[in-house]
């Protein structure tokens, strides 16, 4: 597990996340710590190092 700083596509607070290394590749939904709004996550992992990392709105 590594912790990870993004920015909320919404409130555009800097929030942190934990993100399980040991996966290649994750897509998921996570609410925002701070504002609740739900972020669309996309993560790849290599050698158990994040090597891409987005958060986008879900809103269109």
């Amino acid at each position: 597990m590594k912790e990870h700083f993004f920015q909320c596509p919404y409130c555009w607070e800097q929030i942190s996340m934990l993100i399980d290394t040991s996966q290649q590749h994750q897509n998921y939904i996570e609410d925002c710590e701070i504002c609740c709004n739900p972020i669309q996550l996309s993560v790849t992992v290599t050698n158990q190092e994040i090597t891409s990392f987005q958060a986008k709105s879900i809103e269109q």
